[in-house]
């Protein structure tokens, strides 16, 4: 970090701001200009607060180096991490993982039928959520607990690893017990609460983008993952809000490599939410492999036209498979593999 202060800053201002950052624990290198000093800070600096310091009359401006994240910066990181989900490995040169399912689950028999026609498919995971924030209070909140078992059920049937959204710290223990891949979803990025609880967890979180966040804003809420004592997270895009009608968000493809590049964790892309509409889906899909996905997680349903949420996005059993099929041409293209 970089300190500029004005040139006329009073002696004992100075003294003071070297003091305060000696005292948390960090190395202050001083340059004197013609016009500014500037303090060089070097250490831990992800606990200072900017705009604190930019309140001191006598600060310039601030200036960050490095970024906020640590613990997911690929800087203090250089290698690929690896996440294990149920055996399943997924990011760095592993081959690209599916993952599949209904938006909801919708009863147990319902749910083992798309298990199957996932698993047929070619798919790798299964994807159901008992737990559902919907916009409004009046739409289909999900099964709860009775879902979380349905889901349990399904993958005694086929095998398939589970991914499910937790909403709140009082499930966590269902959770911990039943589901393979813990997913924080978009409205949640920012529970600071909740992310600090499921660091405490064994589990491999799913974290999904906020609806409105910055690609940093993001990071850091894996950071607090991280920094509770989990690191073992998946970052998932799943389209950002813009002004933008024809789709339902806007699918940030351009994220992929940007978080390739600054940090270490694997990330999926949902082109399910991204656009919409079930159309869109293929090619946002294979898109997102040709850009470097580690994975994709894609609403899948028996009979969308009859589904209890998202059926306008949903892609029916035969069109998954096509989409996987094609998937795997394209992932070789780009010299990777579909699982």
């Amino acid at each position: 970090m970089i300190i500029t202060l004005k040139k006329d800053a009073p002696q004992n201002v100075v003294d003071e701001l070297i003091n305060q950052f000696e005292n948390e624990g960090l190395q202050v290198n001083i340059i004197h200009g013609d016009n500014f000093n500037v303090f060089g800070l070097v250490g831990d600096t992800a606990k200072l607060d900017d705009r604190r310091i930019k309140a001191n009359q006598w600060v310039e401006d601030v200036t960050r180096i490095a970024a906020p994240y640590k613990l997911a910066n690929r800087m203090f990181h250089p290698e690929d991490s690896i996440i294990d989900v149920a055996n399943i490995k997924v990011g760095g040169n592993n081959p690209i993982v599916i993952i599949g399912g209904p938006c909801s689950v919708e009863g147990r028999e319902e749910i083992i039928d798309i298990a199957k026609s996932v698993k047929d498919a070619g798919g790798n995971m299964l994807r159901g959520g008992a737990y559902k924030p919907r916009t409004s209070p009046y739409a289909f909140q999900g099964k709860g607990y009775e879902g979380i078992l349905d889901l349990v059920a399904a993958r005694e049937t086929t095998g398939l690893p589970i991914v499910s959204e937790i909403m709140s710290a009082d499930k966590i223990s269902e959770f911990v017990d039943h589901v393979d891949l813990v997913q924080i979803g978009a409205r949640n990025m920012q529970n600071f609460d909740l992310l600090k609880e499921v660091g405490k967890i064994n589990k491999p979180i799913l974290l999904k983008r906020g609806l409105s966040s910055t690609i940093e804003e993001w990071i850091m809420s894996a950071e607090y993952i991280m920094a509770a004592g989990n690191p073992n997270v998946i970052l998932c895009e799943r389209g950002i809000r813009t002004f933008e009608r024809y789709t339902r968000n806007t699918l940030d493809l351009a994220v992929i490599p940007i978080i390739k590049e600054k940090t270490h964790l694997p990330i999926i892309i949902d082109p399910s939410h991204a656009t919409g509409d079930w159309k869109l889906v293929e090619a946002s899909s294979l898109a997102a492999i040709a850009a470097g996905a580690d994975g994709l997680i894609i609403e899948v349903h028996n009979n969308p036209e009859c589904a209890w949420s998202d059926g306008a996005q949903s892609l029916k059993p035969e069109k998954f498979k096509k989409l996987i099929e094609k998937s795997k041409r394209i992932a070789q293209a780009v010299d990777r593999e579909i699982l």
